[in-house]
């Protein structure tokens, strides 16, 4: 039985969302963390993680609402940081893809969430997208575990981010032809990972162009699994042991 650490388990890509869940369970996913990323999904995220007893909850403002986010959405964030089942603080970091415009007011966003992770000593769920430098000279201020989520860095960055006290977040990107990120996994030990798909994002082969959904976990583990030649109930049991040393479930 695997987890899902990050997925975007929302009414506005699923419209049967118990259907979901039924598909999910009977593929080997036994818990899921549902990850907010602004203020809408958030209060999504906290409603469904009451409904569902296998879903657990990651809230956070991310770095594409650095210029509309407003102060009552982060006030809202810390009153419900030890609600429970909420885990994390996620889906939060930097993404400079589009440009760095706003460089400094999403530098400004990730720190604050970074301080509310050291006050309530939460785990966080980072997103860095062409923002590496700044990722790791930002988190070297602060003393937090968590995931970078959705890793595909070089083998040197991933050992920076594992001495911080980091995991790694590994999903269907690991299955894309021509990834270097299959022989970055192949030089890591299973304990300094763990699987996530980012549904409805980044669906692995052979399903790639078909909406992602949490019950791909299985894929990607199957796949991590054949890559360091070991059985699944083994890769199970280590990546079990790292959601649990990680995050409160």
């Amino acid at each position: 039985m695997f987890t899902d650490t990050h997925c975007h388990v929302y009414s506005e890509y699923y419209e049967d969302i118990d259907q979901l869940v039924k598909e999910i369970k009977a593929n080997k996913i036994n818990k899921i963390i549902n990850n907010g990323c602004d203020d809408k999904s958030n209060k999504e995220v906290l409603n469904l993680i009451k409904k569902y007893d296998f879903m657990y909850g990651a809230i956070g403002i991310h770095p594409e609402s650095a210029d509309t986010y407003q102060k009552e959405e982060l006030d809202y964030l810390e009153k419900h940081l030890n609600d429970d089942k909420v885990v994390a603080i996620g889906e939060i970091g930097l993404d400079y893809h589009y440009g760095k415009e706003n460089r400094d007011k999403q530098i400004e966003l990730f720190e604050y969430q970074l301080k509310l992770a050291e006050k309530y000593n939460k785990p966080v769920i980072i997103h860095s997208r062409d923002a590496t430098l700044d990722t790791i000279e930002i988190l070297k201020k602060y003393h937090i575990k968590g995931v970078m989520h959705s890793f595909s860095g070089s083998y040197e960055t991933a050992c920076i981010y594992l001495k911080m006290g980091l995991l790694l977040g590994i999903n269907g990107v690991i299955t894309f032809k021509n990834c270097n990120l299959k022989d970055v996994v192949s030089r890591l030990s299973i304990k300094d990972i763990v699987l996530e798909t980012d549904s409805p994002y980044l669906t692995p082969v052979p399903y790639r162009g078909k909406q992602n959904n949490p019950g791909h976990v299985l894929d990607i583990a199957k796949y991590i699994a054949e890559l360091k030649n070991i059985s699944l109930d083994e890769l199970a049991t280590e990546i079990n042991g790292n959601v649990s040393r990680c995050f409160d479930i």
